[in-house]
């Protein structure tokens, strides 16, 4: 499945840390801060602008490198960057949850960007390989990451497919996902999720378990396509295996302190835009 050609929105390829972000709607001029910024801003007041309970729900992962990542890219004068995985639930089409979500990123982003002028960009990945396991409608799929896409674009977030930085990852190619072995505890809280969203082919324990096995090769391909990035996920540390392993991961509310449910798992302000009645 292949759903890039969506009406609505465009679905822009990985950039480079290097490219020229957009934030709120706006083109940040990156480059070389003057010697005043650079006198005045330090990593730590940037870590300290998003790294607080307003936002996470525990305590990044790998701190240093966080910090070590933010003071790369303000000695660059660049945007500090954040990507995050962006996935479909059984409403059909865009819903208030999805916009007060994205409204949060950017309480966030402004929050850098009080104490860091080039702020902070959001890359959204749209997770279709994820969509495509659970049996989810090629071309309901298509719809709502497409009307995501849309407000999130209006926003200044990019957004890309995961399929694409998957195939895009030449060196993920040889993994053998097949030979993970999933560990014990993960395995059950991602069945617990399976039997509650999965309607692909096979049992919940299948689902899970292949779920698992894609996240292997997906977390590389991520890592890959954005090195100077900081990995937001609304899960808790208790999955962190499903994360890149060599990006510092904050754990973040989803639409609002001590709110933690994906907001494409909530149900929209109108009624009867499920994709099917049996998903629950």
């Amino acid at each position: 499945m292949n759903p890039a050609a969506a009406s609505g929105a465009t679905f822009h390829p990985p950039r480079g840390s290097d490219a020229a972000p957009r934030q709120s709607g706006r083109t940040v001029k990156t480059g070389p801060l003057s010697k005043r910024t650079k006198a005045t801003v330090s990593a730590e007041t940037v870590l300290r602008s998003f790294n607080t309970w307003a936002f996470k729900r525990e305590q990044p992962a790998d701190p240093q490198l966080m910090l070590r990542m933010i003071s790369e890219l303000v000695a660059l004068g660049q945007p500090v960057s954040f990507v995050l995985y962006w996935g479909k639930g059984p409403r059909r089409r865009l819903g208030e949850p999805d916009i007060e979500c994205l409204e949060y990123l950017g309480a966030l982003a402004r929050r850098v960007q009080e104490a860091y002028k080039p702020g902070a960009v959001f890359k959204l990945i749209f997770t279709d390989t994820h969509a495509e396991l659970n049996g989810h409608a090629p071309h309901n799929v298509r719809e709502y990451f497409a009307e995501v896409g849309a407000h999130a674009g209006g926003r200044g977030f990019e957004t890309c497919l995961l399929s694409e930085l998957t195939r895009s990852a030449e060196a993920v190619a040889n993994f053998a996902a097949d030979d993970v072995t999933v560990p014990e505890e993960t395995l059950r809280l991602l069945s617990a999720s399976a039997r509650k969203w999965y309607r692909g082919d096979g049992t919940a324990g299948q689902g899970a378990l292949k779920y698992y096995q894609m996240n292997m090769i997906e977390k590389r391909a991520v890592e890959l396509a954005f090195p100077r990035s900081i990995f937001v996920t609304f899960n808790g540390s208790d999955l962190r295996s499903l994360f890149p392993d060599r990006l510092p991961i904050f754990y973040m509310y989803s639409l609002r302190r001590g709110f933690s449910v994906k907001p494409w798992f909530l149900p929209g302000a109108e009624t009867g835009d499920s994709e099917r009645g049996d998903v629950a």
